[in-house]
């Protein structure tokens, strides 16, 4: 679990000199996780998914004004893919039939890099509302970029704007409750997702290991960000993406993230999301305000917003894996939590051994010393296969991308884990097309320069300590 754990086993010059006493009470949440969840759920059988599906002729896309005829859906996917060598209208109808989201189209995808960046991007938002405000984030810190973040809600709050913050109860475990009803006596409603002590919980689902990783900020329901970055001044300090200038030392390394700003039709999608979990905590009924203007045409992106639960359909790990499977040129992912499944291990090696050049970027450092060690786990059959590890250096990772074949890219809050996969909430947008991908390909390269490959002659030679630590973390895959 991401915020129990960062004291645990952080690696050397992480965050080892920053373990307080919350520590303990994060350590102390971790041991009732433990005896509270009585028995291992399992993620879904996704080896042969594309074999096994009977998709559509043509993939369903909505668009401002409704639904696209097969027709016109044709013409625009056309568009979209006119030299690629992988069917995509066949892709996109298999990635629709496993996840049940059709396409929507007609949306403007910005990419934004780092917290600087994001957050100036948010607050411009922000300051721009006229109508509502809503808000999901796993971390809302109390430190000086979250209670600027709050201050501004707050104002927003003040001058007639409803703003509704959904915020996980394990996420924000150290921040003390005063902060929240400074908020709350400010008009501001919010709601603990799966409340740490389920007295507090208003529902009859309590489980802890159930959290609410998504990151979530709607705007007027016309604009919507999504991504890996949390509020918390932690991810103030940008990396040293597309500069020069290398740190001077581990103390000044950055946190790497990736955003996408989304505008149009598909922003109405992020808000069923964020009202179905509002709904789903059985909290009180949202206070009236316009969530769904008449969508509007913005730009010419085609996207899937893919959102998943525990329990639920997996709509986020079929996506993935069904794209992974279907790659014939390149797949390039970038995972600040890396510690894959069997099944995405078996996919990535295949995909490899059939000449697809597959590349992950992954932490040099991490904050979380057992996901960093489990990860490593897998490296082995990865190598062997002919997957390229590349350990970014110059930053803290934290971003959660990938681009497939050039034109399949999704960005979002998922890691490349069991954790996200089964026991979060999180939430993706899938965008196809050429000139997407071709940021996410720049972006990728970009890291690529800020990051050392990992050989298999370095691998093999790595100390007999670090191996260790690799076996006992991999027994903790399951629940990091």
């Amino acid at each position: 679990m991401r915020a129990l754990l960062p004291c645990l086993a952080a690696p050397r010059g992480a965050r080892a000199t920053q373990c307080t006493w919350q520590g303990g009470v994060r350590l102390l949440a971790l041991v009732l996780l433990c005896t509270t969840v009585g028995s291992c759920a399992t993620l879904p059988d996704v080896q042969q998914l594309g074999s096994t599906l009977s998709p559509a002729a043509t993939p369903s896309v909505s668009g401002a004004h409704g639904p696209l005829s097969d027709e016109r859906t044709l013409t625009l996917l056309r568009k979209r893919w006119p030299n690629n060598t992988l069917d995509m209208r066949t892709a996109a109808a298999l990635e629709e039939v496993a996840t049940g989201v059709p396409l929507i189209a007609g949306n403007k995808c910005t990419l934004l890099y780092d917290g600087p960046q994001t957050m100036a991007a948010m607050s411009a938002a922000i300051a721009a509302a006229t109508d509502h405000i809503n808000l999901e984030t796993y971390i809302f810190d109390q430190d000086a970029l979250g209670r600027q973040f709050a201050d501004q809600l707050i104002e927003r709050q003040r001058h007639g704007i409803t703003v509704n913050i959904l915020y996980d109860s394990v996420g924000t475990l150290d921040v003390p409750q005063a902060f929240f009803e400074r908020m709350r006596a400010a008009g501001i409603h919010l709601v603990a997702f799966n409340p740490v002590n389920p007295a507090r919980l208003r529902g009859d689902d309590w489980r802890i290991n159930h959290r609410d990783h998504r990151k979530l900020l709607i705007v007027d329901g016309k604009v919507a960000f999504t991504g890996g970055l949390n509020i918390s001044g932690t991810y103030a300090r940008s990396s040293l993406f597309r500069s020069h200038n290398p740190p001077a030392s581990a103390g000044q390394l950055g946190w790497r993230d990736t955003e996408v700003m989304i505008e149009g039709p598909a922003v109405a999608a992020f808000q069923w999301v964020f009202l179905r979990t509002w709904a789903g905590q059985d909290a009180a009924d949202l206070p009236d305000a316009h969530y769904f203007p008449p969508p509007a045409r913005a730009g010419d992106k085609i996207v899937r917003v893919l959102a998943s639960d525990p329990g639920g359909q997996f709509e986020i790990y079929k996506a993935y894996s069904l794209a992974i499977q279907q790659a014939r040129r390149s797949i390039h992912l970038t995972s600040a939590y890396f510690v894959p499944d069997p099944q995405t291990v078996a996919a990535l090696t295949a995909a490899a051994r059939r000449g697809v050049d597959v590349r992950i970027v992954v932490p040099g450092k991490s904050d979380l010393g057992l996901v960093f060690y489990a990860g490593r786990s897998s490296y082995d059959d990865l190598l062997a296969a002919g997957v390229h590890l590349h350990a970014m250096k110059l930053a803290m990772l934290h971003a959660k991308t990938a681009v497939i074949d050039g034109n399949w890219s999704t960005v979002g809050s998922t890691n490349i884990d069991t954790r996200s996969f089964l026991h979060n909430s999180e939430l993706n947008v899938v965008v196809l097309g050429d000139s997407f991908g071709a940021e996410m390909e720049s972006a990728f390269r970009e890291d690529l320069r800020d990051s050392i490959e990992i050989t298999p002659q370095a691998w093999r030679a790595r100390p007999l300590g670090e191996r260790l630590r690799e076996w006992l973390a991999r027994i903790m895959a399951y629940w990091l």
